[in-house]
């Protein structure tokens, strides 16, 4: 990595920025006091048994004063906003015990994680019924990175991670611990969830605002904190950054163009430092970048932007010069071999609005519309046929596996793409190759993640399977899951 390569560019196609969109709503500065942002706390273990770990993870409802007046009806994972930041280590095995105190039926979907399908995973298939519970375990087995936990009960994933469901999860590993990465967290390693709501007589009303080809919200959260201040006390932050929204494209910038690196994506490290002045997320993506503060000085205060508006401000406090360099190379991504013989599979986003659809279908619970070999490496063609004329772009997802991005249109993947990644945004009238490797059996989903387009039917399910061992699976309907049997 060149040390004078700065990124100055968004990278995505301007003329299909969310912005465009004739259902568009811009983001507002609200003009209230600025407040401390909001850390979640990181949640604490009911027991710890050597190599065994216990978690308790509840979805429930609460009350949050985001506004001035009265507070806002809200619901998160052990906090009545978001939740408790979850804390994974590679290597150790995992108990959580998940437990619904909602009105409705919701489920847990462990986003970026590499676990057993559909019921570990926590897609559609593993339903947790108002006042019920599930237990589910699994050994942690992919590097560091950050990922995130929301729900996924078709088709009311939009209105409930609309309602404030989401939580970071952060895994952590011995080779990245080696890295000279800040991880004080809460001081020098901080989540900032990106999210945008509206908000009438200071309550949610999701059916107002609704969207079909994605929810917007006028005021921008960050870790549900409007108006948010960070306090900052060392010369470099580390920013785990998530575009937790329905549906709103983030491009972000500091008011005073500062640089930042990226120095991991969805799937973990990147195999080199990425100098940015700009960044763009899609939503689900996740990029994890280090500012540094040092040419700052106490009562100075930078402002994190999207487009035009304040998102949130770092007031610069005392701190100890660092002069920590980051080595030119983070890590080595060992670039799996493409299995012989095997075809391109192709699967094609098409549509806007009620018309969104996964290779011409409407999402069926109980149809597998793909398998895949655990182990092979297949090449994907991710096909958006949008547009570029009033086109749209569709983040595409894949529950169960991290993959490589090998191209976009025949060229080389954007400079902060040649790590692993869960989650990529694909240009209208765009072509995204990527490299697919499962390791764990199950049924998985895969789908467009703007969550309305998800719940109206822009998904489709795979299975990977391993020849030598059968797995049975009861996958449920729709019906079934939102109405149990007696």
């Amino acid at each position: 990595m060149s040390d004078s390569k700065v990124y100055t560019d968004y990278f995505f196609d301007e003329p299909i920025f969310d912005l465009h969109d004739g259902g568009y709503v811009p983001l507002e500065k609200v003009d209230i006091p600025d407040q401390p942002l909001n850390i979640p706390t990181a949640l604490q273990p009911d027991k710890v048994d050597g190599n065994d770990v216990y978690y308790t993870i509840t979805a429930q409802e609460g009350e949050t004063q985001i506004l001035p007046g009265a507070k806002t009806k809200t619901w998160g994972y052990n906090a009545s906003l978001l939740g408790q930041t979850i804390v994974l280590k590679k290597g150790v095995h995992y108990h959580v015990h998940l437990v619904n105190k909602l009105p409705e039926v919701t489920t847990f979907h462990w986003h970026g994680l590499n676990v057993t399908g559909p019921i570990v995973d926590g897609g559609p298939h593993a339903p947790v019924y108002p006042g019920g519970s599930r237990d589910i375990d699994f050994t942690l087995d992919q590097p560091a990175q950050t990922d995130w936990i929301h729900p996924h009960p078709c088709p009311n994933t939009a209105r409930q991670v609309w309602n404030g469901l989401a939580a970071a999860v952060v895994v952590t590993d011995d080779e990245e611990a080696k890295l000279p990465f800040p991880r004080n967290y809460g001081v020098d390693d901080i989540p900032v969830i990106l999210q945008d709501r509206s908000y009438h007589d200071n309550q949610l009303d999701y059916k107002a605002d609704y969207d079909v080809d994605g929810t917007l919200g006028k005021y921008a959260l960050v870790n549900g904190t409007i108006n948010g201040v960070f306090n900052v006390t060392t010369q470099k932050v580390r920013l785990r950054i998530l575009d937790g929204s329905d549906r709103r494209e983030w491009r972000l910038h500091f008011d005073d163009n500062h640089e930042f690196t990226q120095i991991a994506s969805d799937g973990g490290t990147l195999p080199e430092p990425v100098k940015f002045t700009k960044l763009m997320l899609t939503c689900a993506e996740r990029a994890e970048v280090i500012v540094d503060f040092g040419d700052k000085k106490p009562g100075d205060v930078v402002t994190l932007m999207s487009d035009n508006v304040p998102l949130m401000k770092f007031k610069i406090g005392e701190y100890a010069p660092d002069n920590t360099k980051l080595p030119e190379h983070l890590t080595t991504i060992n670039v799996p071999e493409v299995t012989p013989g095997l075809p391109v599979t192709r699967t094609v986003m098409s549509g806007m609005d009620d018309q969104v659809r996964l290779d011409g279908k409407l999402f069926d619970m109980q149809r597998i519309d793909r398998r895949q070999k655990i182990g092979d490496t297949v090449l994907w063609d991710v096909v958006n046929t949008n547009d570029m004329d009033g086109g749209m772009i569709h983040p595409f997802h894949m529950h169960g596996c991290q993959f490589l991005v090998i191209s976009r249109n025949g060229k080389a993947p954007y400079p902060n793409e040649h790590g692993w990644k869960d989650t990529v945004g694909v240009n209208a009238g765009e072509t995204v190759r990527i490299a697919v490797q499962f390791t764990k059996f199950g049924v998985y989903m895969y789908h467009c993640h703007i969550l309305e387009h998800e719940d109206t039917g822009m998904m489709a399910q795979i299975e990977a399977y391993d020849p030598n061992h059968e797995h049975k699976y009861h996958l449920i309907s729709m019906d079934e899951m939102n109405h149990p049997s007696k």
